[in-house]
C-alpha cells in the first residue's frame, strides 16, 4: 500500500475528524494557549509521552507539514486543497477561542 492515501487521509475534513477522535481517545488537552507547538522535533522527541501536547498543536507539529510530502501532481493538488481547509478551520477555531467570532 502506498503512503499517499494515508497522508491524504490525515489532512482535510477527514483528517480533522481523525485528529479530534485520537486526541479524545487519549484524553489529550484540546488546546492550551500557554503550550506552544513544538517545532523541529525528532520522531523520538515527538513521540515522547512526557511531552506536553495538545490536539490543536498536532496540526502545526505534523498535519500542516504533510502536503509538502506528496509525490504526484494529483496528490499535491488534493493535499493543497485539504491543507487550505485546515488553515481555514484553525483560523476559525482561534477566532472563536479568543471571542472574536
Amino acid at each position: 500500500m502506498s503512503l499517499l492515501p494515508c497522508r491524504l487521509d490525515a489532512i482535510g475534513a477527514v483528517g480533522i475528524a481523525r485528529c479530534f477522535t485520537f486526541g479524545g481517545h487519549f484524553n489529550r488537552t484540546l488546546y492550551d494557549p500557554d503550550v506552544p507547538p513544538r517545532t523541529n522535533l525528532t520522531k523520538e522527541q515527538y513521540m515522547a509521552e512526557s511531552a506536553k501536547a495538545t490536539t490543536i498543536n498536532h496540526f502545526y507539529e505534523k498535519l500542516l507539514k504533510l502536503s509538502a510530502m506528496m509525490k504526484t501532481a494529483a496528490g499535491r493538488r488534493a493535499a493543497q486543497q485539504r491543507h487550505d481547509f485546515m488553515l481555514q478551520y484553525l483560523e476559525q477555531f482561534h477566532a472563536e477561542w479568543e471571542g472574536r467570532r
